[in-house]
């Protein structure tokens, strides 16, 4: 699981510039969904090889009583819940405030791993401005400058050795034991959990829980006709023996752990809301991830040939980007439908780790060349000469040539429709990269 990283402090001291140089963009995910103010926000950010994700908060007033104030309070407790790290940021320039106080009384009652930002210290490293915040209780005071970029990096690396994250080592062995990694993906209310609690209870599964963090999706192992799945849950499962509770306490952090753990993910919607913005933002975190991916319509019971209509048409249009992933009209209440979900999700799963050989790859190339070339750019047309595999989940094929910096988008998607015929690459994405050959006279000629 990726570490968490939450930005947390009072208004104006910079928490937004600072998530802004931890993602490296602005392409944050903004948090959207219900319950969820839009001054929360989420993104991925590395160091080397270490990655791991931030939360941006609004103003955090722990006392706060009524209004948004509150309301903004209360979506910081949980991310600082569900945090390895707190990065508390004060304002170098401005000083220390009684509200400053505050939250650092809070963060200590927690006991929580913590480090005090000080940002818009341009200047101060060696000065006597920051000993004030030594006050707070919080240890080491480590000055930045999220707007310059300075101490950014020293920032990340004391967070991350502070819960003792090295960098990863490769562990092929582990992608090789069979085991198949699920996750359950969808909003609130779907019914993840009375899915869920039909498999562990009516599917004869071998099931356990594993202990976690409070931040962790639980795993539960299981199998199912001679098949290992290790199942990734963000619905929050309890103890076996007990009552599974069908309370679901939606976290964008444990969903977005889910999908970078798992293998393929099941995203279960909705079919009496049909597809919700949620919905998209969720397939669209699959995507950038490039999971393997099962669609399931649940509830299909509760609805009428009218509204089926109108779920089927809004999967057509609003999940389009996902036309490669097979779909299903399911109950979990009821128990109908779920036998075809687990052969498409073993579907998935192996076209996912398909392994394509690169004879095969370069001869589907170059009859894909004869059957339409791709149109010329400027004064060259692209020449396609050869393709082999890049890597798996999801499936990557590299195609050699030259001048391919002028292959189309569209003529890119003609090739991936004749490798994903080929190879039957149903419920995975699949990424094609173009890879120009270096032109020796370049240097040369200029």
């Amino acid at each position: 699981m990726k570490p968490v990283l939450a930005l947390v402090g009072r208004p104006n001291v910079g928490k937004s510039t600072l998530f802004n140089r931890l993602t490296k963009s602005r392409d944050a995910i903004v948090a959207d969904f219900a319950g969820l103010t839009r001054d929360r926000h989420y993104g991925q950010g590395h160091l080397g090889r270490r990655e791991y994700i931030v939360i941006d908060t609004g103003g955090f007033e722990p006392d706060a009583e009524s209004g948004i104030v509150k309301e903004m309070a209360r979506q910081t407790q949980q991310a600082v819940a569900e945090a390895d790290v707190v990065l508390f940021v004060v304002d170098a320039r401005a000083g220390l405030s009684a509200q400053d106080h505050d939250i650092a009384v809070y963060l200590r009652r927690l006991g929580k791993h913590c480090l005090l930002v000080a940002n818009k210290a341009e200047g101060m490293r060696e000065g006597a401005q920051l000993a004030e915040f030594y006050e707070l209780g919080l240890g080491e005071v480590i000055p930045v400058s999220a707007a310059h970029g300075q101490g950014v990096r020293d920032l990340v690396e004391a967070a991350l050795d502070a819960i003792g994250l090295s960098e990863p080592e490769e562990d092929a062995a582990a992608e090789d034991d069979g085991t198949i990694r699920l996750a359950v993906a969808g909003r609130p209310n779907v019914g993840k959990s009375t899915l869920i609690n039909t498999w562990l209870g009516e599917e004869r599964l071998v099931a356990f829980d594993l202990p976690g963090t409070t931040r962790d999706a639980i795993t539960v192992p299981f199998e199912r006709d001679g098949q290992k799945f290790a199942l990734i849950d963000t619905a929050g499962l309890r103890r076996k023996g007990k009552v599974f509770e069908a309370i679901e306490k939606f976290s964008v952090v444990k969903t977005l752990q889910a999908i970078e753990s798992a293998n393929v993910v099941l995203l279960l919607l909705d079919a009496t809301q049909g597809v919700t913005d949620q919905d998209a933002h969720i397939a669209g975190f699959i995507l950038d991830a490039g999971r393997a991916v099962v669609l399931a319509i649940n509830k299909w019971d509760a609805v009428d040939a009218y509204q089926r209509e109108l779920v089927q048409r809004s999967i057509e249009t609003r999940l389009a980007f996902l036309k490669f992933a097979e779909l299903h009209f399911i109950s979990a209440r009821k128990r109908q439908g779920l036998g075809p979900l687990w052969r498409s999700i073993a579907k998935a799963h192996q076209a996912a780790m398909r392994k394509m050989p690169t004879p095969q790859l370069t001869r589907l190339l170059q009859e894909a060349v004869q059957f339409q070339a791709p149109k010329r750019s400027g004064m060259y047309r692209p020449k396609l000469r050869y393709a082999h595999q890049g890597g798996m989940n999801p499936p990557v094929i590299v195609v050699h040539g030259n001048s391919l910096e002028g292959v189309t988008d569209a003529y890119k998607r003609f090739l991936e429709g004749r490798f994903r015929k080929a190879f039957d690459l149903t419920g995975t994405p699949l990424r094609v990269e173009m890879k120009t050959a270096r032109n020796p006279y370049a240097e040369k000629d200029s």
